[in-house]
């Protein structure tokens, strides 16, 4: 049998010419990366390796995003570790304050991920790259340190999902809401240690920014990751984003798939995750009158230009609901700038919305829009498990930010089209 696209990727970084699913190899990295949460653990367990050093200042990334700007001395202690740590090695990206972002949105940006790349990284969302035809996929620290020491990681071959994506989705149809239908379809555990593997002319209809969303999500269908065949949209993301070279890989025509799924983008409604997973998915036409406390725009999965630009075409000239908490963060500070420059910043703030630095805070229930008990949340993140955004009889409406946006306006959750948009 051939190979799927990953396991192409996979075998070329193992210096095979040939792997399986299930097979266990070693493979060179091109980029280990690491958080204010995950790296302060890898480089205390570096401390306790016989190999001293890194294997490649150029090829390690760190990103203090989750709990900045510091909330408290514990943040702000890690953050140190993170800076020492890059000055002792002279770490090329270490990204702080003022040039951060949102780690997941920042390296695409900044060109240190292309296809063909293999990435790992200490966050789960770190298979947000296959968006560009590269292999990444989230570690634990201790493989972080290990992969940082020795440029090296070991992997079990996944198993591949085929989902051939057909059509053009309707008005207010994004990223978030494919994705969100394929995890309702299969479950969180429905690619569980598999690759999600996205091809299909329906591709073509969706903005790189669309594609990051849905690779970015694969993790919450249980993926090892998810990764897109590289078309024309992602050569001219990597041309304007990257100097590095990039190798497009194809799978064979006769490679393995688990299982193949067709999707048919046009019959996709704008869609919502209710508490308390992201499988727990209703069409807007389903949703009813459920009520809303706060509305949060922007993450590592929805706070790129695409998803600022759909809100504000929501919010343009309205206002929040009286009672309704909405707070917008940009996922980069390139995009902060590009969405002030073209007026988003401004439609947001005159409509009663708060814009944030890049930071992952309120995603993880760590800062800057904690829930108490009893309120509900209609957010354009990743997870709604129990206490995720804050306390643990809260609760979280996964949506696009087109959705997020409308239910500002409305006080519940609601679809542009109520709004005759």
């Amino acid at each position: 049998m051939g190979m799927t696209m990953t396991q192409k990727i996979l075998a070329a970084h193992a210096g095979l010419d040939k792997v399986s699913a299930g097979q266990l190899i070693e493979v060179n990295l091109d980029l280990v990366l690491g958080n204010d949460v995950t790296a302060p653990v890898a480089i205390k367990e570096m401390e306790k390796l016989k190999k001293k050093g890194i294997f490649d200042k150029d090829k390690i990334a760190l990103v203090p995003d989750h709990f900045t700007p510091n909330k408290d001395i514990k943040s702000a202690q890690n953050c140190k570790c993170m800076r020492d740590f890059a000055k002792e090695y002279d770490i090329t990206h270490y990204f702080e304050i003022g040039e951060m972002g949102i780690e997941h949105a920042l390296l695409p940006e900044k060109g240190l991920v292309v296809a063909g790349d293999v990435v790992i990284g200490a966050d789960s969302h770190t298979c947000t790259y296959g968006a560009l035809g590269a292999f990444s996929t989230g570690v634990g620290s201790t493989d972080m340190a290990a992969g940082m020491a020795t440029g090296k990681a070991w992997f079990k071959v996944p198993s591949a999902l085929k989902f051939i994506l057909k059509g053009k989705p309707a008005k207010w149809v994004s990223g978030k809401d494919i994705i969100l239908h394929i995890i309702g379809m299969i479950g969180v555990d429905g690619a569980r240690y598999q690759s999600m593997e996205f091809v299909g002319d329906g591709i073509a209809h969706l903005s790189m920014d669309d594609r990051f969303t849905i690779a970015n999500m694969a993790i919450e269908a249980g993926a090892k990751n998810g990764i897109f065949s590289v078309d024309d949209v992602t050569i001219q993301y990597m041309k304007e984003h990257s100097s590095k070279p990039y190798t497009i890989y194809e799978a064979d025509e006769d490679a393995e798939y688990e299982q193949v799924y067709e999707i048919e983008l046009d019959k996709i409604r704008p869609t919502v995750a209710f508490p308390h997973l992201p499988e727990n998915t209703r069409t807007i036409d389903e949703v009813g009158d459920i009520k809303i406390d706060q509305v949060v725009i922007g993450s590592c999965t929805n706070g790129r230009l695409d998803d600022l630009r759909a809100a504000a075409r929501v919010l343009e000239g309205k206002k929040v609901a009286k009672g309704v908490r909405v707070i917008i963060f940009p996922a980069t500070q390139k995009i902060y700038l590009q969405a002030l420059e073209e007026g988003l910043i401004a439609t947001f703030i005159k409509a009663g919305a708060v814009v944030s630095t890049p930071t992952c805070g309120p995603c993880l229930g760590g800062h800057m829009g904690v829930l108490a008990a009893g309120e509900r949340a209609v957010s354009t993140t990743n997870r709604n498990f129990v206490g995720r955004m804050g306390h643990v009889d809260s609760e979280v409406y996964l949506a696009s930010p087109a959705v997020a946006a409308a239910s500002a306006v409305t006080g519940k959750i609601s679809s542009p089209e109520e709004l005759g948009l």
